[in-house]
């Protein structure tokens, strides 16, 4: 039995027809016996959504902010 840590960009979740995809990904991965972690990135491009709308509210936004908006 292995741990297998699998990651999906945006675009892998971006809608319900993909979230099923991945799933099914991690069902068969499991199916093998292996532990799986799971990593996820948000939606579609909402990650890009967040961080142009931090900078149209402030220029310099700080980073420890910035940090936290794109990990949350």
């Amino acid at each position: 039995m292995a741990l297998v840590v699998q990651k999906f960009g945006g675009t892998s979740v971006a809608d319900a027809d993909r979230m099923r995809e991945v799933a099914d990904h991690v069902k068969r991965t499991r199916s093998r016996g292996d532990d799986v972690v799971l990593v996820v990135s948000a939606m579609g491009k909402e990650t890009d959504v967040l961080l142009r709308l931090a900078d149209e509210v402030n220029e310099h936004p700080p980073g420890r902010e910035m940090d936290m908006l794109i990990t949350a």
